[in-house]
């Protein structure tokens, strides 16, 4: 065996023949943010490509125990990763007035000690 044989396999693709009533459907539901109804139920999410990695850029944090598990419930309740859920939080938070940060901070040290 050889290396080359360790490369990832791209999935293959389902592609499933739509109606044009679906499609304007489903079209309607992602305009309204509901959930497709042409989604395939038991597809794996896709990882990073290899376009979407170059934005991207590998840290390490030190989380408590505590943190840790409430993200892993996060990620696991809304089906998030949690690089992502971490991405968005971190964009909620920088879209706060200063104020607002400050709140979040304060309540963060009394919850932590």
């Amino acid at each position: 065996m050889s290396l080359t044989d360790l490369k990832r396999k791209k999935p293959k693709q389902v592609i499933k023949s739509v109606s044009v009533d679906d499609f304007i459907e489903d079209a309607n539901n992602y305009a309204l943010g509901k959930a497709s109804i042409l989604s395939i139920p038991n597809a794996e999410p896709k990882g990073l490509d290899k376009k979407s990695a170059k934005i991207y850029r590998h840290a390490t944090f030190t989380l408590t125990e505590i943190s840790i598990s409430q993200l892993d419930g996060l990620a696991k309740e809304t089906k998030i990763a949690k690089s992502r859920l971490l991405r968005i939080l971190i964009d909620e938070f920088s879209h706060r007035t200063a104020e607002e940060q400050l709140k979040v901070v304060n309540k963060s040290k009394k919850n932590e000690g």
